[in-house]
């Protein structure tokens, strides 16, 4: 038996002699024309052959195992062979026919040019016998040589195409039109000849890596042999240019045709290369002339309109038909042609303008375009600092704004706080910019803006104040508390508050209670405990003065039973350290009030003994009943003043030295007091000779004709009114006060460092004091302090000081 072997892989068992019988069959039968048809024989051959195989064999394979492989008995002979069945694939030898090989690419060629020129194909011509022709010569032949030929047709017709635009003639325009119509037909024809041969794309070209794709290929063509010619690219570059600048001029242009001629530049791998260098320097050399010209035509408001515009139409033609990657080149030269060459002058010429006309639109949009340019914020956020100082310092340093400076500041700060809102998105630099703005130039006068501060705010917390409610006051304190912190002399605003504090209270002129707390609070918070604790003190008087008062009208209810006074009394205990310091001054009362004051004094050293009363009489305030011809009036009066007119209740008529003499007053005090009853608005004296001023020798008239609507009349407003003296006072008290600062400072340094060389004791007392001092004041205290001696001269070195313990 023949050997025969058994092979797995396939389902089909064909023996070597059948496979032999079939490939000489084969080889006397070379006419087949189709390979389709040698495979179709073939199989029909193999099919037959295993049929008949299986016949004769099926006894041979009766005894096999399951897994195809015969099992060998015990019995079996030793020396027996193995059998094994060998399949092998089918081998077909296919020889093409050269005259069906010409066929097919004449078929395709004709297929070809009639897409070229736009012409139909025969009838008897279908897309399907156009595949199979590729399909055959893929197969029967290389089929780099069918690309190669299919890339021959292609660039011949291209090449004939750059005759119609080399004797063009026509106007830029038609000439870009001839382009367009040209590229359009050429991808609509690859389009059909890349279908056509999709077999040839998607199996040689792919598997070819060198090889471009039928669609490259054309794109690669049309570039070489049209766009690259210098002619053509050049005409065509200038007229897209061209119609680019018309556009920027107004006039409407045909925008599909420029964006078909784009992407075609794109398309083609040479947008960048022959288009958007000139573009752009086109753009830039438009924009910088452009950028010159309104620079002197037009306001700032205008011509930052203008630039908007600008940036909007160059973003709109982006997205209509320029190439995205153009985008940030293309934004960024306009951005410098129009606004970064140009962001001094127009901050120069424009900024304070539309600052001071409060246009924020404008702002705005000059934030927004500056916020495209290079460090263009900071500038702006320099320039807009240098406006608040300015215009900050305008309204600080004149005097005559004196009675307008605290109010035209609030308002300036509003108005930067909403431009900084609104305009300048809040941003952080901005706010910091402005809050340094505020505390360099508000500081420019020393001392003055905070005394200003104190009395806008005694102003604001009076009684009869009705401009603003309960929640407007609040909202004001608060304004009011922004400009305070940028003050460094907080201890000039403490001084003139406790003093303005301290007549509200004494007089009974406070708006709210619970107003004065509320501001009590914000300055606790804001400069802490220490600051406001002789403020809460004066609170805390009042409090106790009202409970010290009912007791002691609970005593005089006692004592009433057995004697009746004329009058009623109600006395205000101060601690002393506390309240601003008060001129001590002995006056001449009536007998019924020195009897009062004896009564209450009795009674207090009675309840707390160990402690000294002292009267001061300088806030006094009193209530008088007159009786004048033309009806009863109630007259609310200092103390001063009721001393003045009870003289009058035993003659008419007193001269300046009379009443200077009875009552003892200080003669400016005394000046002031007879003016306000002689030359106010309710004069209830008459003076003689008339005149605004009080002079030596003048006499004072009771009116006998005095008539006034109101039954109780306030004549008492003078006290309310500080006096150049109470001023100097108050700033001299500040003074003193400092001097103290200074030396304690001074002293708790040294004791620290013991030895310290001069400058750096100048610099650590800086950095301690919380008030603007100059370096000539500090070195007054170090020399008053070596003079006390609590420091020294180092013997060796001048400039050194020693702690003397």
């Amino acid at each position: 038996m023949s050997s025969v072997r058994l092979g797995y892989g396939s389902d089909r068992l064909v023996s070597n002699s059948q496979t032999k019988k079939r490939h000489s069959s084969d080889e006397e039968n070379p006419s087949s024309p189709l390979q389709s048809r040698n495979k179709k024989i073939c199989l029909e051959a193999q099919k037959e052959d295993i049929e008949n195989m299986d016949r004769q064999k099926h006894a041979n394979f009766s005894t096999m195992a399951p897994n195809g492989v015969r099992s060998m008995g015990l019995g079996k002979s030793k020396g027996s062979e193995k059998k094994v069945l060998s399949i092998k694939n089918l081998k077909v030898h296919q020889v093409a026919a050269v005259d069906h090989v010409s066929e097919s690419w004449a078929c395709l060629k004709e297929a070809v040019v009639a897409i070229q020129e736009s012409r139909k194909l025969r009838e008897n011509l279908t897309q399907e016998d156009l595949y199979r022709c590729v399909d055959n010569l893929i197969t029967q032949r290389s089929p780099a040589q069918l690309y190669a030929d299919l890339r021959d047709l292609t660039e011949t017709h291209i090449k004939s195409q750059l005759e119609n635009f080399i004797n063009s003639s026509g106007d830029r325009l038609i000439f870009l039109r001839q382009v367009n119509d040209c590229w359009t037909h050429h991808c609509h024809q690859m389009k059909m000849v890349g279908n056509i041969f999709l077999a040839l794309d998607r199996g040689y070209v792919l598997q070819t890596a060198h090889v471009s794709s039928i669609w490259d290929m054309g794109l690669e063509l049309f570039r070489q042999h049209i766009l690259e010619e210098v002619i053509v690219e050049n005409r065509c570059v200038d007229g897209l240019l061209m119609m680019i600048e018309q556009e920027r001029g107004g006039e409407t242009i045909d925008r599909s045709l420029v964006k078909s001629l784009l992407r075609m530049l794109s398309s083609l791998q040479i947008y960048h290369k022959v288009f958007e260098n000139k573009f752009l320097m086109a753009t830039e050399q438009l924009y910088s002339r452009e950028g010159q010209r309104l620079m002197q035509e037009r306001d700032v408001p205008q011509y930052l309109q203008h630039v908007e515009k600008r940036l909007n139409e160059e973003n709109n033609r982006i997205l209509h038909y320029l190439d995205p990657s153009t985008k940030r080149q293309l934004i960024y030269c306009v951005e410098k042609q129009m606004l970064n060459e140009h962001k001094t002058a127009l901050l120069q010429k424009g900024l304070d303008q539309l600052l001071d006309q409060n246009r924020r639109k404008d702002l705005s949009l000059l934030y927004s375009l500056f916020s495209r340019i290079k460090g263009g914020l900071d500038y702006l956020c320099s320039q807009f600092n240098a406006y608040i100082k300015t215009h900050g310092k305008t309204i600080v340093i004149n005097p005559e704004k004196d009675r307008v400076m605290v109010q035209e500041l609030l308002d300036f700060k509003d108005k930067m706080d909403g431009i900084v809102s609104d305009c300048f998105c809040n941003s952080d630099r901005f706010v910091l910019a402005l809050k340094e703005a505020f505390e360099h130039f508000i500081n420019q006068r020393l001392n003055k803006p905070a005394e200003l501060i104190a009395k806008f705010v005694d102003g604001k917390l009076k009684a009869g104040n009705k401009e603003a409610t309960e929640d407007e006051l609040e909202r004001l304190l608060d304004k009011i508390m922004v400009l305070f912190r940028f003050i460094h002399g907080k201890d000039v605003f403490e001084a003139f508050y406790k003093k303005d504090l301290s007549k509200r209270l004494l007089l009974g002129k406070s708006a709210s209670v619970d107003a004065e707390k509320s501001m009590l609070s914000k300055l606790k918070q804001e400069c802490g405990p220490g600051f406001t604790s002789k403020l809460e003190g004066m609170f805390k008087d009042m409090e106790l003065s009202k409970d010290i008062m009912l007791a002691f009208k609970q005593n005089l209810q006692n004592m009433s039973k057995n004697s009746t006074l004329p009058l009623e009394l109600s006395v205000n205990i101060l601690t002393m350290g506390y309240w601003p310091n008060y001129q001590i001054m002995e006056v001449e009362m009536p007998s019924d009030m020195v009897q009062y004051q004896q009564i209450f004094t009795k009674f207090y050293l009675g309840k707390h003994s160990g402690r000294k009363l002292q009267w001061q009489p300088t806030l006094g305030h009193c209530v008088l009943k007159a009786a004048f011809p033309n009806g009863p009036k109630e007259l609310q009066v200092s103390l001063f003043q009721a001393l003045v007119l009870l003289l009058f209740n035993t003659t008419d008529v007193f001269s300046l030295d009379e009443i200077t003499s009875r009552t003892n007053i200080e003669d400016t005090l005394l000046r002031r007091t007879l003016q306000s009853l002689a030359c106010g608005k309710a004069r209830v004296l008459i003076k003689n000779p008339k005149s605004k001023d009080v002079n030596d020798g003048d006499k004072f008239i009771y009116n006998k004709d005095f008539s006034n609507q109101l039954f109780r009349i306030k004549i008492n407003q003078i006290q309310m009114k500080e006096t150049s003296e109470e001023q100097q006072q108050t700033e001299e008290r500040v003074f003193q006060d400092r001097q103290y600062q200074i030396d304690a400072a001074i002293v708790r340094i040294m004791k620290m460092r013991k030895i310290i060389p001069h400058n750096l004791l100048i610099s650590e007392l800086f950095d301690q004091l919380k008030f603007p001092v100059k370096p000539a004041d500090l070195k007054k205290r170090i020399e008053s302090l070596i003079d006390r001696d609590y420091m020294e001269r180092d013997k060796d070195n001048p400039n050194t000081y020693n702690y003397v313990a």
